[in-house]
């Protein structure tokens, strides 16, 4: 799969989804991280009440409200939130309604919870609302607060519904606040304002759920981004040694005289290791061969495509960096 540069200039809301396990949250960070990159202000947004983020930078769970929470490479400055339903319903009483007090009594109530069991998408109005307004919010000088806003959003197989809020509250609300809301926030989600990204891995279920996120989105009107590939392994052997190996070619023998040769074993150690590491080398071979079939598959969907190295040594603060700077260094921020 290609990668490729990608004017992101024009974009201020770049929306992060992928099938569980992908790590989205890992790549939605290190993308704020990069996009943040150089002097700029970045809102990273979570919406599932995980406290993703703060896990991530090693912080205390983060409140219902937008503070700084790390310094990007050049001097910018990263921003999170992490939404509750319940104090966005509040602003969402006190903005239309003037109703602040009587919508944190109705929260004590569960409104919120019966609300969204009657209406599903009236969440996720609640939630793509408040990122929205970050999006769109302006300081007395008249520039956006925000050159951009990452939002850590729901696993693939509910991004479309989730972002396609016009059609989820069209049986809750035909004319009024809520419906201009919702028109308000699809303004945005449908614009060049936003790119949905994809998180995968080179592996059959991401990547075809990947594959089956995009088109939806596609026929929601809604805008594909870009496709990340998360945990990448780097081959540690020659092309010529891989083919070999798929097609059963490799040498033991060969192998277990080079062994001995180099003093690494002797006599039927030497045959034992070699057998041994055969197995390693064909795995390693299948499951590269794999890949590449996987990122062609990819490549289908004819969005930028940008991989990110497998870590060692786990996702720290110093590796979430070390993902930033291949996310810029790719063009991706």
């Amino acid at each position: 799969m290609d990668s490729r540069d990608t004017d992101w200039d024009g974009v201020r809301l770049h929306v992060v989804t992928g099938k569980g396990g992908t790590g989205k949250t890992t790549v939605a960070a290190a993308l704020a991280l990069a996009l943040a990159s150089g002097g700029r202000k970045v809102l990273l947004v979570e919406v599932e009440g995980r406290q993703g983020i703060a896990q991530i930078f090693d912080l205390p769970p983060l409140p219902y409200e937008e503070r700084r929470i790390a310094v990007a490479p050049g001097g910018g400055d990263v921003y999170a939130l992490s939404i509750d339903p319940e104090e966005a319903m509040l602003e969402y009483m006190e903005m239309f309604y003037g109703m602040r007090r009587a919508g944190r009594a109705l929260t004590k109530m569960g409104i919120v919870d019966f609300a969204t069991t009657v209406a599903p998408g009236f969440r996720d109005v609640l939630v793509t609302g408040k990122t929205t307004e970050a999006v769109r919010r302006k300081a007395k000088n008249g520039r956006r607060v925000y050159d951009a806003v990452v939002l850590d959003a729901p696993p693939t197989g509910r991004i479309t519904r989730f972002l396609n809020v016009t059609k989820e509250v069209a049986g809750l609300a035909r004319v009024g606040p809520i419906k201009n809301h919702a028109e308000l926030v699809s303004g945005v989600v449908k614009s060049p304002e936003t790119a949905v990204h994809f998180v995968t891995l080179l592996e059959e279920m991401p990547v075809q759920e990947t594959l089956d996120g995009i088109a939806e989105l596609r026929s929601a009107g809604l805008p594909a981004g870009g496709i990340f590939i998360n945990m990448v392994r780097e081959s540690l052997l020659p092309q010529a040694a891989l083919d070999s190996a798929v097609k059963g070619r490799f040498d033991v023998g060969e192998l277990t005289l080079g062994l001995k040769a180099a003093g690494l074993a002797d006599g039927s150690d030497a045959q034992a290791v070699a057998s041994a590491l055969v197995e390693e080398v064909v795995e390693h071979a299948r499951r590269t061969e794999l890949e590449k079939r996987k990122r062609a598959t990819l490549a289908t969907a004819e969005l930028p495509g940008y991989e990110l190295p497998l870590l060692a040594d786990g996702v720290d603060l110093a590796g979430l960096y070390e993902l930033a700077e291949s996310v810029r260094t790719q063009g991706a921020a």
